[in-house]
């Protein structure tokens, strides 16, 4: 919990917009909190008995421990989803994997880790917009992101998802 709150001043802007976790201006997260949640997660896991929240935390830390999005370790992140996985079974643990495998291997591996999950996942319909974003098919994101947002399960991420899909449209127009 404390590297999640690490960057709870970061998560949104001052108009109450989403800033995705790659646009989040890292400096302005809480490094003694990050500190000392990678302290416990430490302990956690020297004591070798790997449990969920161990796995999450240790997903957090990678994110937490970038010193920019650039810089993540995203084939780390995917080994540690994958234990994740193997502990809960949890479609939103695969959910988050196909992202980060996306991110590690490229997006169209992410679409095929996506592929096998069900489409009326929750996120799902925004997690392909960004991955065929990703893979240069601004047409089929634009169109995902848009589908995404009349989908989203709040107003924050319904009007995040609309700007993503306008964006899109707006460069394609060019």
């Amino acid at each position: 919990m404390l590297l999640h709150h690490a960057r709870r001043a970061t998560r949104t802007a001052p108009d109450g917009s989403l800033v995705p976790l790659a646009q989040q201006d890292r400096g302005r997260w809480d490094t003694t909190s990050i500190a000392e949640g990678v302290e416990i997660l430490q302990a956690a896991l020297a004591r070798d008995r790997l449990g969920e929240f161990q796995a999450q935390a240790a997903i957090a830390a990678l994110h937490a421990d970038a010193p920019t999005a650039e810089e993540t370790d995203w084939v780390q992140i995917v080994e540690w989803y994958d234990e994740l996985a193997r502990l809960t079974d949890s479609p939103v643990v695969r959910l988050n994997r196909a992202v980060a495998v996306g991110e590690a291997d490229g997006p169209r591996a992410g679409l095929a880790a996506l592929a096998a999950l069900d489409g009326a996942l929750p996120r799902h319909t925004a997690v392909a917009a960004y991955l065929h974003e990703r893979d240069g098919d601004l047409a089929t994101a634009a169109r995902l992101y848009a589908e995404a947002a009349r989908k989203a399960p709040n107003l924050a991420e319904r009007d995040h998802l609309t700007r993503q899909a306008a964006r899109l449209n707006t460069r394609r127009s060019r």
